[in-house]
């Protein structure tokens, strides 16, 4: 059986993170808006009701982890979710903060916001923002204490 692999597409869009249980955690290299995405390490998977039960599940947990993780770092108006896959077939999943002064909002962002990569430097701070949020947040669990 071969290993997972990345969709060409998403490698160019995004950066790792990190890996979670089930899925590769990569932001979207837009500044426009805080923008992090999941894709489940699984190969062949287009849809999440491709993935067993077990994946699922874990899946759904790591969206809400990802959308709390968005909401504490950013406090946006609103968390958008969705698994479109209609230009890139491989499942993954964009968790998207949103604000009511964004240049798309209300509409959805796809098509709306004009390419604004990050740079270097910005790119590796954000990166280092959601790691020291999700490290946080697992030394609290380890702890016991709530977020």
């Amino acid at each position: 059986m071969p290993g997972f692999i990345l969709h060409k597409q998403l490698e160019a869009d995004s950066i790792l993170v990190r890996d979670l249980a089930l899925s590769q955690l990569r932001l979207q290299n837009q500044k426009a808006a805080p923008w992090l995405m999941l894709v489940p390490r699984r190969d062949n998977m287009k849809e999440i009701y491709e993935l067993d039960a077990g994946d699922r599940t874990v899946l759904m947990e790591e969206i809400a982890e990802v959308s709390h993780a968005l909401k504490q770092l950013y406090a946006p108006d609103k968390i958008n979710v969705a698994a479109l896959g209609n230009m890139v077939p491989q499942l993954h999943v964009h968790v998207i903060a949103r604000f009511t002064q964004d240049a798309a909002w209300p509409h959805p962002v796809w098509g709306r916001l004009e390419p604004a990569p990050y740079q270097l430097g910005a790119l590796a701070k954000v990166k280092a923002r959601v790691n020291e949020d999700w490290n946080l947040k697992a030394d609290q669990q380890k702890s016991g204490t709530r977020l």
